[in-house]
């Protein structure tokens, strides 16, 4: 029998028994039920005890299993596992840190000069290079797409130029009007022989339809699907989901960001209004960690290893400035790359640390560093919707902010539309812009990808772009804050009980 199935049994058997078990068997047999319930409440408690998880989200998981036994043994089941990582990711880790390690060793990454950078900087590329697995280039240019208009513009005017191939990963992708114009892009260049790979994420493009999918198919584009999730074996597959939003193309232009594809991203909905976020534009070297991070998510959704030279040859860019290293981080990385190396350019920092981010559910140790940067008198900022898209996670948000006011952080709330960005700059001089929210999925959960930016051009704009942001927002006045009624605090505080869980 199917695990899945036999997970939904379980649960409608001790749900039936809960409701109707002492009616049924009488008082004897209700008895032994609770009995059951308990000593499986204990075990899985204790199960989660030994994982040696984050003591946060161990805490919130026997919190909810201790208060609503039922519900949180079913969701224990579906979301909380992880022997489904461990099975399935360890080898694929073991898998991306050979194809890295063969790259590296067949001399295809040039060797970087780091005498051009401070000593903190130069630290903080060796740390990010040593759990990233991931080299820096100098020989990478980059450009910043602001919103999407830009940022769609620019990847359609690169996809017409494609040549040799076209590899492409959302987490979202809707088959609305520009999903229906990419997707019309990438079939003429299928039919005109251009190698065309296309994956999406199961649950985050849950809407793609089966026929917007075909016509790509006959058309002789590629599809891999990441996650695939089926009904009653959802177990933690919904967990696990690939966040990262990545477009190859001939192995030398790349682009990350926050911009999924759908019509919402351009402003077109009247739900959210103006649409606030900050992609990437890659030329050069770095493509290669992007491609490498592309094939891996593919060979490990489709089982195909493609690690030609064709693939991995992208031409160098001279005279560029400073440094550019492509993150990538998921479950199957133990070292958490990616949030490591923001704790790092947070508490190396000296000047400033300015944060955007649509979702703020934070662990201690990045809270605790922003915590003792302002105290330490740098200027901390964060950059935080006004508005949410999802309740749960924005009230969870709102929770941190009180101990953040007292430290001396500004937080600032963006009222043109809905702020969607993901970027951290610390100094003015070093920056991180990519798919991760700074949020515990994010760093603990999601595949996501980021790209960190040392001394590099484009962070000037990225600065300009933030201190424009904020000539739209409305700085949070503690005293005021904390006027709000008692029950949106009480369901703020609830809110952030469920945070090691969102």
């Amino acid at each position: 029998m199917r695990r899945g199935i036999q997970i939904a049994l379980i649960a409608a058997i001790l749900i039936a028994f809960y409701l109707f078990g002492f009616n049924i068997f009488g008082k004897f047999g209700g008895t032994l039920v609770s009995i059951f319930q308990t000593l499986t409440v204990l075990t899985i408690g204790l199960a989660i005890f030994m994982e040696n998880r984050n003591p946060s989200s161990t805490l919130a998981w026997i919190l909810v299993l201790a208060l609503l036994p039922i519900v949180g043994l079913v969701f224990y089941f579906l979301f909380g596992q992880n022997y489904f990582k461990r099975r399935k990711y360890d080898k694929k880790l073991q898998e991306d840190l050979q194809a890295y390690e063969r790259i590296d060793h067949n001399g295809l990454v040039l060797p970087g000069d780091m005498s051009q950078f401070t000593e903190d900087q130069q630290q903080l590329l060796r740390l990010s290079q040593r759990i990233a697995r991931t080299p820096f280039s100098l020989a990478t240019r980059t450009r910043v797409l602001t919103n999407g208009q830009e940022t769609f513009g620019s990847l359609l005017n690169e996809l017409k130029k494609a040549k040799h191939h076209i590899h492409m990963q959302y987490y979202i992708y809707r088959s609305d009007e520009i999903g229906r114009e990419i997707q019309q892009t990438l079939i003429e260049k299928a039919k005109a022989g251009v190698e065309v790979r296309f994956m999406y994420d199961a649950v985050g493009s849950l809407g793609l339809s089966p026929v917007f999918l075909n016509e790509m198919r006959a058309a002789g584009v590629e599809i891999g699907v990441f996650g695939a999730v089926r009904f009653l074996s959802l177990s933690s597959r919904v967990n696990y989901r690939n966040h990262r939003k990545i477009v190859v193309i001939d192995g030398n232009t790349g682009f990350i960001g926050g911009l999924n594809v759908g019509d919402e991203y351009l402003s077109r909905s009247k739900t959210y209004g103006f649409w606030r976020d900050t992609h990437m534009l890659f030329k050069g070297e770095a493509v290669r960690s992007l491609q490498i991070i592309f094939l891996q998510d593919w060979k490990y959704v489709t089982g195909k290893t493609i690690m030609g030279q064709e693939y991995l040859s992208p031409e160098l860019e001279r005279g560029c400035s400073g440094a550019v290293q492509i993150l990538p981080s998921g479950p199957d990385n133990e070292t958490r790359s990616l949030k490591n190396v923001i704790f790092a350019m947070i508490t190396s920092a000296k000047k400033s640390v300015w944060l955007a981010t649509p979702y703020f559910i934070p662990d201690d140790d990045i809270l605790t560093a922003l915590k003792v940067a302002a105290l330490s008198g740098l200027d901390v900022r964060v950059l935080f919707p006004a508005k949410p898209d999802k309740w749960l996670p924005f009230l969870a948000s709102h929770s941190y902010f009180p101990s953040l006011l007292d430290a001396g952080v500004k937080i600032y709330e963006y009222e043109k539309g809905f702020l969607h960005s993901k970027l951290l700059i610390a100094d003015g001089e070093v920056a991180t812009v990519g798919t991760a929210n700074m949020d515990m999925r994010s760093f603990h959960l999601n595949f996501e990808v980021n790209a960190l930016l040392v001394q590099t051009d484009s962070i000037r704009k990225i600065v300009q772009d933030f201190e424009r942001d904020l000539l739209s927002t409305k700085l949070i006045e503690r005293k005021a804050f904390m006027k709000k009624k008692i029950f949106v605090r009480i369901m703020e505080s609830a809110a952030r009980l469920m945070s090691p869980l969102l």
